[in-house]
């Protein structure tokens, strides 16, 4: 059996690291926080982490400058996790090295699927995502059900990754719009029409996966 994928949360906020930590955790990641980068290279040393979960502002030295100092230790992917949500301030977050950007207010279910979904790109995790008989493989952009191929437009298949992804999890139609379309104020009935036509093509091989969670949002499962 592989080892489970470790994450380092570095965030200031007491409440929002010990969610984390603990959502992490009960997805079977090993998890640990802190709240801020004292000490950094020792702590990195003795955890070895796959992921860090960086807050860009925290007391000491701001996130964004601990970049270097954790690439320096080994090929350690890093989310930051921050209110500031200007165009260059995320620029500068990817050209230092973060392999991802989560703004401030966020959902923890979010984080997580973000966690999973660059542990998957880099090959820490596996490739493919099981849920009952659907394989969903999101670096080939290709889903199986029932042992048959499901023909997706890439719209629906970027809907059913991000269900994949966040299996178990309900997921509102906000985020759904910002994780898949990109922008959370446009017309909700998007995902309803792409949500239906990804529902006939998954049901035509099987019962319901996509669940309505009423007045909360949608989720993957097995059961209702």
């Amino acid at each position: 059996m592989p080892t489970p994928a470790r994450v380092l949360v570095l965030d200031d906020d007491e409440t929002i690291r010990i969610s984390v930590v603990t959502a992490l955790r009960a997805e079977g990641f090993v998890a640990e926080g802190a709240p801020d980068g004292g000490d950094l290279t020792v702590r990195l040393r003795a955890f070895r982490p796959d992921l860090v979960v960086l807050d860009w502002m925290m007391p000491g030295p701001a996130g964004i400058r601990l970049l270097p100092v954790i690439h320096a230790e080994g090929d350690t992917a890093v989310i930051m996790l921050t209110a500031r949500d200007e165009v260059d301030d995320r620029l500068r977050g990817f050209a230092e090295g973060a392999d991802d950007y989560v703004t401030k207010p966020f959902t923890v279910a979010e984080l997580v699927a973000r966690v999973g979904a660059v542990l998957r790109r880099r090959g820490r995790l596996p490739q493919t995502i099981a849920v009952g008989d659907l394989v969903v493989d999101p670096n080939a952009a290709i889903a199986h059900r029932a042992g048959g191929p499901l023909e997706l437009t890439a719209t629906e298949f970027r809907l059913l990754r991000l269900f994949a992804e966040s299996r178990g999890r309900t997921l509102s139609k906000g985020q759904i719009l910002t994780q898949v379309w990109g922008y959370d104020d446009y017309d909700p009935n998007l995902v309803e029409v792409h949500l239906s036509a990804l529902r006939r093509k998954m049901e035509a091989r099987g019962p319901r996966l996509i669940h309505t969670v009423r007045g909360l949002g949608y989720r993957l499962s097995v059961t209702p």
